[in-house]
């Protein structure tokens, strides 16, 4: 196996580029999320308060824990080694890009 610096670096570079302009939009996403998230659940509460809705809370924490739950997977490791110049970039620039975002 040989490594070309000039095929690395560029897979460094252009991995790190879509990561920060990822980064960027995520954290834009997020703090949109994070608002409809709250406004919503002080929606429910108000309505609740006024008896014009019943929120079951607890099922709907259980039904993010399951979400969460579903979503760990241990297979994902090895598609993260076999891309690791790429992803050494991307994951650099994302952080670059959520921190400016």
């Amino acid at each position: 196996m040989e490594l070309d610096p000039q095929q690395l670096g560029l897979e460094l570079g252009s991995g790190a580029v879509i990561g920060g302009l990822i980064g960027f939009a995520a954290k834009k996403l997020a703090k949109l999320l994070a608002v409809i998230i709250g406004v919503e659940l002080a929606l429910f509460k108000f309505l609740e308060s006024k008896g014009i809705l019943t929120v079951d809370w607890e099922r709907l924490t259980n039904g993010l824990v399951s979400t969460q739950e579903k979503v760990q997977n241990p297979g994902w490791i090895e598609p993260i080694l076999s891309t690791l110049s790429i992803g050494a970039g991307f994951t650099g620039g994302f952080l670059v890009g959520f921190k400016r975002g």
